[in-house]
C-alpha cells in the first residue's frame, strides 16, 4: 500500500486507546503456553503476538513466525525444553539475516539440541525438545536482552531453576527488568545483582489474572504530533500505568525538553502542547529505550532541534539496519544525519522538502516514525500497512485524529 499524507491539522482535542504492550504480551504468551493457571488481559494485537500466539498453540513441527524477532528468540528457548517435540523455527527472509547464535550457543551450554538449517549462526533452527538439567550458565550480556529474556522465561520451568552469568555492558536492562517484574507477578522469585540473575523454579499455584499495559512505543508517536501541533493541543491515550515496566516510558521526560507535558488520571495520560521553548540542541543515550530512536529523531528533524542519540547499537540487527534506514529517508526532507555503528548526529535541520516517498524496508517503525511529518508538509510512504506489524489500528487512529491520508496499491 503507497499512502499519501497531505499537510493536515489535527483535532485539538482526542481519545486514542491503544492495544497491549507486545514486548509484554510476547513474555506473558509464553508463561501461560508453560503455566496454564495465568489469564491475561488487554493482549496486544500486534501481528508479532498474533504469530506468537498461534505458534504456541500449533502442534505442527514447521513453524513461521515471518517478520516476528522477539517470538524468534523466545520460541527458540520455549521449543527446546519440551521433551520429544522437533519443531523447525523459521521466519521470513530478513529473520533469517538477523543473528542467534549468542542464544543458540547458551541454550546448547544449558543442554539444548539446537542445529542450523541453513547458515551457521542464522534462523531456520532445527530444535529437538528435551529435558535440560544444568542451572547455571554465562551469556553475552551487550547484544540483545531478548536471548536473556529467553532464557530467564524457560528458567522457571527448569528443575533448579537458572542462574545467569552476564557478560560485558548489559544492554536494554529495563526490558531484562520487565521480565523479570513479569515472573514476580505470577509469584517466582528472582534476583538481579550486579551481573547475575537468578531465577528459582516456580510452582504452578492459584489462578493469576494480568492486565498488560498499553505500549510507550506506540505512544511515541502522538508525542510527536503533538510536539508539532498548536500551544493547547492534547491527546488521551490508555492504559497506561505510573509504576511502568517499559523502558520507553521515558518518553514522558524526553519530549518535556519538546514542549509535551503528560499528566496520569485513573489509567489514562494526557499529553499537552504547552510551549514552543524548545533547546537547541538534544543529547541522548538510548541504550535502554531503543525502539524510540526513530521517532525521536524525526521529531527534532520537524522541530529543526539537532541531536545526538548514542546507545543504539541494537538498531543495525532490527527488521532492517534502522542506522542506515534512517540516514537514508531523513536525507529525502533536504537535512542530512551521521551515523556510526551506534549512534546517530542530527546537525542544522533544513526546512523540510515537500514529496518525499518514504521507503518502510519492511520496518513498521520507519512508517510510523515520518508520519507525524504530515502536520508539516506532504509526502508518502510506500508500504505503509507495515505498521500492523505492532499498530495495527495506527492509520485509523490517524484519521480520527484528523490526519489527511489516501492510498493506491503498488
Amino acid at each position: 500500500m503507497h499512502l499519501l499524507l497531505q499537510n493536515s491539522k489535527i483535532n485539538l482535542s482526542t481519545d486514542i486507546t491503544i492495544t497491549g504492550s507486545k514486548s509484554e504480551s510476547n513474555r506473558l504468551l509464553l508463561l501461560k503456553a508453560l503455566f496454564s493457571s495465568i489469564e491475561i488481559q488487554n493482549i496486544s494485537n500486534s501481528d508479532d503476538s498474533q504469530h506468537m500466539l498461534k505458534a504456541l498453540s500449533s502442534e505442527a513441527t514447521t513453524i513461521d513466525i515471518h517478520h516476528a524477532g522477539t517470538a524468534m528468540r523466545f520460541l527458540t528457548a520455549y521449543f527446546a525444553t519440551l521433551e520429544g517435540k522437533r519443531t523447525l523455527l523459521t521466519g521470513s527472509k530478513r529473520m533469517q539475516e538477523r543473528p542467534i547464535k549468542i542464544l543458540v550457543e547458551t541454550l546448547r551450554d544449558l543442554g539444548a539440541n539446537i542445529d542450523y538449517a541453513n547458515q551457521e549462526g542464522y534462523p531456520p533452527l532445527i530444535i529437538l525438545g528435551k529435558r535440560l538439567l544444568k542451572n547455571e550458565v554465562r551469556i553475552k550480556a551487550n547484544v540483545s536482552s531478548q536471548y536473556i529474556s529467553a532464557l530467564l522465561l524457560i528458567a522457571t520451568k527448569l528443575e533448579k531453576g537458572l542462574k545467569l552469568y552476564l557478560d560485558g555492558k548489559i544492554t536494554s536492562v529495563p526490558y531484562i527488568k520487565m521480565t523479570l517484574s513479569l515472573l514476580e507477578k505470577i509469584g517466582v522469585e528472582t534476583s538481579f545483582e550486579g551481573q547475575t540473575i537468578h531465577v528459582k523454579p516456580y510452582l504452578e499455584t492459584d489462578s493469576k489474572t494480568i492486565t498488560v499495559e498499553s505500549d510507550w512505543s506506540s505512544a511515541s508517536y502522538f508525542y510527536s504530533i503533538v510536539a508539532f501541533s498548536p500551544i493547547g493541543t492534547q491527546v488521551r491515550l490508555s492504559t497506561y500505568k505510573k509504576d511502568s515496566l517499559q523502558g520507553d516510558a521515558v518518553l514522558k521526560e524526553i519530549y518535556n525538553q519538546m514542549g509535551v507535558e503528560t499528566t496520569f488520571e485513573d489509567s489514562k495520560i494526557t499529553l499537552k502542547k504547552i510551549n514552543n521553548f524548545l533547546p537547541e540542541s538534544i543529547d541522548i543515550d538510548l541504550a535502554n529505550a531503543p525502539d524510540i530512536a526513530q521517532t525521536i529523531v524525526v521529531s527534532c528533524l520537524g522541530l529543526k532541534i539537532q541531536c545526538q542519540i548514542t546507545g543504539l547499537h541494537t538498531l543495525k540487527i532490527k527488521e532492517t539496519d534502522r542506522l542506515v534506514a534512517l540516514k537514508s529517508e531523513i536525507y529525502k526532507f533536504g537535512t542530512e544525519i551521521n551515523i556510526s555503528n551506534d549512534s546517530l548526529s542530527l546537525l542544522n535541520p533544513k526546512p523540510l522538502v515537500s514529496g518525499a516517498i518514504v521507503e518502510t524496508f519492511n520496518d513498521h517503525r520507519m512508517a510510523m516514525a515520518f508520519a507525524p511529518l504530515a502536520l508539516l508538509t506532504s509526502f508518502s510512504i510506500n508500504e505503509a500497512e507495515v505498521v500492523s506489524k505492532s499498530f495495527p489500528e495506527f492509520w485509523a487512529n490517524l484519521s480520527e485524529l484528523g490526519f489527511i491520508t489516501s492510498k493506491s496499491l503498488k
